[in-house]
């Protein structure tokens, strides 16, 4: 039987995803994603041309945005991108590979979002006097049985972090407006002088495309959409876009009420142009708003590496046991308890600063295979269209800015998120020989 035919036999996920919760969905991945604390490292480079640096991010994203909604309106299936580069390239270890690494990414993410959430709790409600560690494990269990609970709940619980998010920074463009106009948009650093303003703006455009972050989410959520050849390039499109917009707003905001140097410097950049533009709004706002950000960060990442695994089983790239399916609450529960056992792991160990940069760079890797996954599939006789196509010289484009993007990455970093990156491959292609040693052996 294929998986094809086992899937169809089990019980499904249930469909429940609209376009604007998928919208949301999306954007609260990337908002959540590092606007809060990036607007001022992405100033200390692009200066206050910084605004620019996000247009060109928005170029960059937009091409492998465009690939996934096509590809999602095409395919829709939760596996994402191990789903589509299995289907273009048939080569069961690199859809392993790509699949794990996203996987691991997530991973990465949803431990750090805890230990971040739980710095900030115990800031906000004193509770110093429990441990970080343990205020995250907490968080770690509750955010397990929301999304255990079901996907109408995750994605409610979702909407209202988006909202918070999205309302922060409305409150920063909103405070901030009436100083828009008040310096030269077009200013870089002084020691950059000698360098060009596109050659500036080009550079921070590499830290910043890392704001955008999160668009892939979406697909993985595929078999939970209501109408998915429709809802997934309209959700993707309208994120990528309202997120852009947010970030241009915000970027000529920030710069315009504090001093991109200053703004370079500030240990919370958003919080420090509050202070400015609105001294009568409380400072800890902006600090109570992050809570939602970092805990909707983690959410849509703990519920995108639970589909992922459970589409990679249902492919048969992992035990089948990982695509099983709750009988009354319709998600993928083994999924999400290993997932849970993985991350309390990695709360509980800490250091991953360096493993979640590691995978950051492995994301590069996943969206030139995605965009390479398309251009095969769209010269295929074979395939049917979906009902977003987009010309082939997009994903085309998408291949070599990601891979431009990489590179600069490569080099402008320290050794130690490349080399971890590296052995984090050859641990995922190590997993799938023994998973596959010990299924030849199984039989």
């Amino acid at each position: 039987m294929t998986a094809d035919a086992q899937r169809d036999e089990a019980p499904g996920l249930r469909r429940s995803i609209g376009t604007t919760q998928l919208a949301l969905y999306a954007l609260g991945s990337m908002v959540g994603s590092g606007i809060y604390g990036l607007i001022g490292k992405a100033a200390g480079q692009a200066g206050s041309a910084v605004w620019l640096s996000f247009l060109i991010a928005l170029f960059a994203a937009l091409l492998t945005s465009l690939s996934y909604a096509s590809l999602g309106s095409r395919y829709p299936r939760a596996g994402g991108a191990a789903y589509v580069t299995a289907r273009a390239f048939g080569i069961p270890v690199l859809s392993f590979t790509i699949g794990l690494a996203l996987v691991a990414s997530g991973l990465t993410s949803i431990a750090t979002q805890s230990k971040i959430f739980a710095t900030i709790l115990a800031d906000i409600t004193g509770l110093e006097q429990f441990s970080p560690t343990f205020i995250a494990i907490g968080f770690l269990l509750i955010l397990g049985g929301i999304v255990f609970r079901g996907i109408r709940e995750s994605m409610w619980v979702n909407v209202v972090c988006t909202l918070m998010e999205v309302g922060g920074l409305l409150l920063v463009i909103a405070s901030g407006l009436s100083y828009w106009g008040s310096v030269d948009y077009f200013a870089t650093p002084p020691e950059r002088a000698d360098t060009s303003l596109a050659v500036v703006v080009l550079q921070a455009s590499v830290l910043t495309f890392f704001a955008f972050i999160g668009f892939e989410d979406a697909v993985n959520v595929a078999e939970e959409c209501k109408d998915p050849e429709r809802t997934i390039p309209a959700g993707l499109v309208i994120a990528t876009v309202a997120a852009a917009l947010l970030y241009v707003a915000v970027a000529i905001t920030a710069v315009s009420v504090v001093p991109w140097q200053e703004l370079a410097a500030a240990p919370s950049p958003l919080t420090e142009v509050m202070k400015r533009s609105a001294p009568a709004i409380p400072p800890g706002l902006m600090t109570f708003i992050a809570l939602f950000s970092v805990a909707n960060t983690a959410l849509v990442n703990y519920v995108t590496a639970s589909r992922l695994i459970y589409g990679m089983a249902g492919e048969g790239l992992l035990p089948r046991h990982f695509g099983r399916i709750h009988g009354t609450r319709r998600t993928p529960h083994i999924a999400i308890l290993a997932l849970l056992a993985v991350a309390l792991l990695l709360v509980c160990v800490g250091g991953i600063a360096d493993l979640a940069a590691a995978t950051v760079l492995l994301l590069l890797v996943v969206f030139i295979a995605v965009n390479a996954s398309l251009v095969v599939l769209k010269r295929r006789a074979d395939e049917a269209p979906g009902l977003f196509e987009i010309p082939i010289f997009l994903p085309l484009a998408g291949i070599v800015v990601c891979a431009g993007l990489l590179v600069t990455r490569l080099a402008s970093t320290d050794w130690r998120a490349p080399a971890l990156a590296a052995l984090l491959l050859f641990g995922i292609v190590g997993l799938y020989a023994a998973l596959r040693a010990t299924r030849v052996d199984g039989r």
